[in-house]
């Protein structure tokens, strides 16, 4: 990287939604570095219930564009992040995500042996909630992902607009009901400036204690 990454405050305050990007590659070291931070995003128990797609193939990349409404962020990006979940892929990773914890130090036998017990009883009074869990985990994973690559020089956009079964379909997942889309995050270095539309103010949207 020829520059000194921005500090977090920073890359806040400078990120803009961007509709357009140039069509110049991103340098693999600087793509494994975003991957790398965006896994190091925290999520519920640590089950890690994402499951990131990186589409760069050009006839997969025309694909999602269509499965987008032809949005110029998907159409122009050199690489588009797909943040998908897998809802019941705890199931299978269980056992694993307690090994890393015990190999790593930061649980010990009591904290396993809870949460071996507790995390599927938890994951089973999700009931209707078990899809809107892991799309939690999934955005804030995407946050990460926004903030490493506006640090890095790079610009991105978050998306809601696409068709989940259209790019379901794009990523190998068609007709799997254990598989959400949380959202789409087309990365790139942007083309053209973008201002800043401003917030409302906090006497609006923040408050203490009560909403009142």
């Amino acid at each position: 990287m020829s520059t000194e990454p921005l500090s977090v405050p920073a890359a806040i305050r400078q990120r803009r939604t961007t509709k357009k990007f140039k069509p110049d590659p991103i340098p693999e070291a600087i793509l494994k570095e975003l991957v790398d931070l965006t896994t190091a995003a925290p999520s519920s128990y640590n089950l890690q219930p994402w499951r990131i797609v990186m589409v760069t193939d050009p006839a997969k990349r025309e694909a999602l564009t269509k499965a987008a409404w032809n949005q110029a962020q998907v159409a122009t990006a050199p690489v588009t992040f797909v943040f998908a979940v897998d809802v019941r892929g705890w199931e299978k990773t269980l056992e694993q995500t307690l090994a890393t914890g015990a190999e790593s130090g930061a649980w010990n036998e009591k904290t396993i042996a809870f949460f071996r017990t507790a995390i599927p009883s938890f994951q089973k009074s999700l009931t209707d909630k078990l899809r809107e869990y892991p799309i939690k985990d999934a955005l804030i994973a995407a946050t990460h992902l926004a903030l490493a690559a506006e640090s890095l020089g790079l610009n991105s956009a978050f998306m809601n607009g696409w068709q989940e079964d259209a790019v379901k379909e794009i990523i190998g997942a068609k007709g799997n009901p254990d598989i959400a889309i949380a959202l789409l995050m087309p990365i790139g270095y942007g083309d053209g400036s973008y201002g800043h539309a401003g917030r409302l103010p906090q006497s609006v949207t923040v408050f203490q204690n009560t909403l009142a």
